[in-house]
């Protein structure tokens, strides 16, 4: 389960930057070779791009299943037999290399040179006569005309899509290559449909902001990629959910010393609450096998670190399905009040952390490492809560400093 939200997120959030960038201009003149001039042809429009775009996911789930195939074969011959088989770390390290690389280009774009290998493989010269072909195609009046296109579009080469690829690869399994595959082309369906009907939908600046934001997202799943071994991923989706709570909290007080926190806080909350879901999923299926009576047959430290941990998503949970402006002015005042309960939230999240944390108190045997964690979580923590303080800023002379309630950037 958690593979395929992660890989769903990761074709969400990779289309905005490099779908977007890439097939961007095909689906824009699908658009134009189909009009919407009026309801008739709003009507043949819709119609066009949902078969275009089932076509392309179509084409991703069939290339999934033959790919999860191969691995099948790879791991029954030992090459991908558990996860520490050579080729297996090899898959891994080159996936969360590129997503890395995407990441960042996404983030910076220009700001890392072109690789040989990746522009071997993409093959952007193809890419375009494929374009130009796939466009001419469209202009043929044919109900299948679209589908049959998006099944070509499908096999397009792409530097991004192969990154999909090789984790559907990693399953060594049909079907589970095949829902990777789908996971993250269900993943792109909103960006490809959005762009197909119009990018004035969204304003060039949230443009910018959903660009960045996907580069982060896609680097992230890079990094946990990378550092993944066995199920410590439970690990990691569980630490960036604090991470990334600590600084949606801090964002608004620092915004005169660092403003990037505060442009995108409620992205930062909203991860914060999916990473934590996703920690939670991954732990209540690898862990516990759905079988949640096995909480009443833990230590004591662990089953008040489990609740802490539950108590801490419940806290999150009105404040993510709230972080956007209509649910503000529908709320009013009430809005803050329901935000502010992720104060607590970060208090319950760092027990949580604490008493059941793989490295903490959880840990079978205590050492000296696990105290200083401890310790070291804590502090953090308080320094979060000292932060949101204006009095503290006022203690230390630097109240000037201190961010506005309700900056006109923090939208």
């Amino acid at each position: 389960m958690l593979e395929f939200l992660l890989i769903c997120s990761l074709g969400f959030f990779g289309s905005f930057g490099h779908c977007a960038g890439m097939c961007g201009p095909i689906t824009a003149a699908f658009a134009l070779s189909v009009g919407q001039a009026d309801a008739a042809s709003k009507s043949r429009a819709v119609l066009f791009h949902l078969l275009l775009n089932l076509g392309r996911v179509l084409s991703y789930v069939l290339t999934g299943a033959a790919i999860g195939a191969l691995g099948s074969v790879l791991m029954a011959g030992g090459q991908l037999a558990g996860v520490g088989s050579g080729l297996r770390q090899a898959m891994t390290l080159v996936t969360g290399s590129l997503l890395i690389w995407f990441g960042l280009t996404q983030i910076r774009p220009g700001w890392l040179p072109k690789v040989p290998l990746l522009h071997l493989l993409t093959q952007p010269e193809l890419h375009q006569r494929l374009s130009k072909t796939m466009v001419q195609i469209s202009l043929t009046r044919h109900w299948g005309t679209p589908f049959l296109l998006g099944m070509l579009w499908g096999l397009i080469p792409c530097g991004f899509l192969y990154t999909a690829q090789i984790k559907a690869a990693e399953t060594g399994h049909p079907w589970r290559g095949a829902a990777t595959m789908l996971a993250f082309g269900l993943g792109t369906v909103p960006t490809m449909v959005g762009v197909g009907f119009s990018t004035a939908l969204v304003s060039a600046d949230r443009r910018s902001q959903l660009f960045r934001i996907g580069g982060w997202v896609t680097l992230t799943i890079g990094i946990v990629t990378l550092l993944r071994t066995g199920d410590m991923m439970v690990d990691y989706t569980g630490y960036g959910a604090l991470i990334s709570l600590m600084l949606a909290l801090i964002a608004r007080p620092i915004s005169r010393l660092w403003v990037a926190p505060l442009r995108y806080r409620r992205a930062l909350g909203v991860g914060a609450f999916v990473l934590a879901l996703l920690h939670t999923l991954h732990m209540v299926e690898h862990s516990w096998q759905w079988n949640l009576e096995a909480l009443w047959f833990m230590l004591p430290q662990h089953q008040w670190g489990m609740a802490a941990g539950m108590a801490t998503l419940l806290l999150m949970t009105p404040a993510a399905l709230t972080s956007f402006d209509r649910a503000q002015r529908w709320l009013g005042a009430y809005w803050r009040y329901l935000h502010l309960l992720a104060v607590p939230g970060l208090i319950l999240a760092a027990a949580h952390c604490i008493l059941v944390g793989s490295h903490f108190l959880g840990a079978w045997q205590l050492n000296q490492w696990n105290q200083m964690a401890v310790v070291l979580l804590s502090l953090t923590v308080a320094v979060v809560l000292l932060i949101r303080c204006r009095w503290v800023w006022s203690l230390l002379g630097v109240e000037k400093l201190y961010g506005p309630p309700n900056p006109k950037h923090s939208k």
